[in-house]
């Protein structure tokens, strides 16, 4: 992927991409795995986790913190669970149904196929878990560079949004741009 010519932070975005996927290679598929547990378990003790009734969640890549269990968990309890789906260019959102009702999207990545959720319910969803590629102590994000999370933030103004991420991908400065959102906190 070439740097972005329309971001004066453009290569060091792309560099920072580089570093963090050094980093993922690192790290043997048990040590991430271990490390998501952890990072489960602390989403799971957390009041605004136990309190939130509709969640944005995101079915995880390989190299991403794995928050399946969340989703399992949070569907056996009833809570309105939805899973991002690529349209074109932007992310749609969609009711998950089970494991089941899961198929593999444009990117390789399983998506629900359940019931879209409008779009002008967005204010009803409490908690959003959102996955980068790194992020700061600020709670700027990093993303892989689509922009698809860069245009789904800016609409959900009434969510609390949680940025979740390995130890590693937590830094002490990412790019940022004035029309970039900040996540409220970072667990990793």
């Amino acid at each position: 992927m070439k740097p972005s010519s329309n971001s004066p932070y453009g290569g060091r975005k792309h560099s920072l991409r580089q570093y963090i996927r050094a980093q993922k290679k690192e790290h043997t598929a048990a040590q991430l795995a271990a490390m998501s547990e952890e990072i489960t378990n602390r989403v799971l003790a957390s009041a605004w986790w136990q309190e939130a009734g509709t969640l944005l969640l995101y079915y995880p890549l390989a190299d991403e913190v794995d928050v399946r269990r969340l989703i399992c968990e949070a569907f056996q309890k009833r809570k309105n669970v939805l899973l991002p789906v690529v349209k074109g260019e932007e992310l749609e959102l969609h009711h998950y149904e089970g494991e089941t009702s899961l198929r593999e999207g444009p990117y390789g990545i399983m998506e629900p196929t359940g019931p879209l959720f409008l779009p002008e319910s967005y204010g009803d969803i409490e908690l959003a878990l959102i996955p980068g590629m790194a992020f700061d102590r600020p709670g700027h994000r990093l993303g892989r560079g689509k922009g698809y999370y860069d245009r789904l933030l800016p609409k959900l103004t009434l969510t609390r949004l949680t940025g979740i991420c390995f130890p590693f991908q937590l830094l002490d400065e990412v790019p940022s741009e004035p029309h970039d959102i900040a996540v409220a906190e970072v667990i990793c």
